[in-house]
């Protein structure tokens, strides 16, 4: 059939990307050069329940001088509690109050532009609150020698609602950015960042204005790596799977309002949307009504392999394999949900704070 020749066309093109990007993706290894002092960044806002396991696993952190700084970002909870006790046991470890935001200004990116000033390290490692790093992690993303480093965390997926959504983060990175994210190219197009874990040189950081660059942007790690190579310099994804480990939502309402929140600065765009819907729904969705004809079995058969060999690479849960199409499903009614409740002057909001998105600078 002709159609099921389009969806086999359509498949083909993430396989390429994939096989790339899987075998291209660096493993950080290795210790950085004397001197090297890491500064770990938490921006922490209502996080009681998360906040004491990520500081254990930051102070575990070997290989490299470090410091951890967190930034209570106006809690109503015991956050800054924790965090207090934590400290009078561990003189590496500072909290920080954020001032007021300021208009413009969304609330992670304000919080960490502040930690920013407030750290004393050559290098600033930005993580969230509900990362887990290893041990290891600060000092092997520093030797990288690369003005920015990021990496998509092990994602901990334990429920149905996770499993419709999370995976799909590293399936698009891997399966259809060219290069995924590497510093083969500086362009700032095909840039690529996980917001909940970023390494970056200070000095370089400074020199691109840091977040006061994206202050009004709520996905800040791809408007971040596109602002570092602007400015010239060389950004990098590598195998995050092996550097932290996070669990990103509690159930499938948390992770669509998460989702919607970042699909305004992403893919759900009036031109942009419809081109993906036919990319992602062509070729992982259009073959099940094809069956029975070979040629749809076989698209089937290439995008449940690919997935499979992402769900290696990143570690996530086998048994997220079978709800790929589902998956795919799912998040392109987040893309549309976004798209017109941006349409419709809905107001994008997190963490009890709500503001318009802008796109990044």
């Amino acid at each position: 059939m002709e159609y099921a020749h389009v969806a086999l066309g359509l498949a083909l093109l993430p396989v390429v990307f994939g096989v790339m990007n899987l075998v291209g993706m660096p493993v950080p290894r290795g210790t950085p050069k004397p001197g090297t002092r890491v500064s770990i960044l938490i921006p922490a806002r209502n996080e009681a329940a998360n906040i004491g396991l990520c500081l254990e696993a930051a102070l575990a952190s070997t290989g490299c001088d470090i410091e951890v700084v967190v930034m209570d970002d106006g809690s109503t909870d015991a956050t800054a509690a924790i965090v207090q006790a934590y400290a009078s046991r561990d003189p590496r470890l500072r909290l920080v109050l954020a001032p007021a935001l300021p208009p413009g200004w969304t609330g992670k990116v304000h919080a960490c532009a502040c930690l920013a000033a407030a750290a004393t390290g050559t290098h600033l490692l930005f993580i969230d609150a509900d990362v887990r790093l290893a041990p290891h992690a600060a000092a092997a993303m520093a030797a990288r020698g690369t003005a920015m480093v990021s990496g998509v965390p092990r994602q901990i997926i334990r429920g149905l609602g996770e499993a419709l959504t999370v995976p799909f983060i590293n399936f698009l990175l891997i399966c259809y950015l060219p290069f995924g994210g590497r510093a083969t190219t500086r362009h700032p197009a095909l840039a690529a960042a996980c917001g909940q874990l970023i390494l970056v040189e200070r000095g370089a950081y400074e020199g691109t204005g840091g977040h006061a660059a994206i202050r009004g942007v709520l996905h800040d790690g791809i408007a971040l790596a596109r602002r570092f190579r602007e400015a010239g310099h060389d950004t990098e994804v590598v195998d995050g799977s092996r550097l932290a480990a996070c669990r990103m939502y509690g159930g499938l309402p948390d992770a669509w309002g998460g989702f919607i929140k970042n699909a305004r600065e992403g893919m759900a765009t009036p031109i942009g949307l419809p081109v993906w819907t036919v990319l992602l729904a062509g070729a992982h969705l259009w073959p099940w009504a094809l069956l029975p004809s070979t040629e749809a079995a076989l698209t089937l058969l290439i995008t449940f392999a690919l997935r499979a060999a992402v769900t290696w690479r990143t570690r996530e849960p086998w048994w997220t394999v079978p709800l790929h199409p589902l998956t795919v499903a799912v998040a392109l009614a987040i893309q549309w949900t976004a798209l017109v409740r941006s349409a419709l002057g809905y107001p994008a909001g997190w963490k009890g704070r709500a503001y318009p998105a802008t796109k990044a600078a």
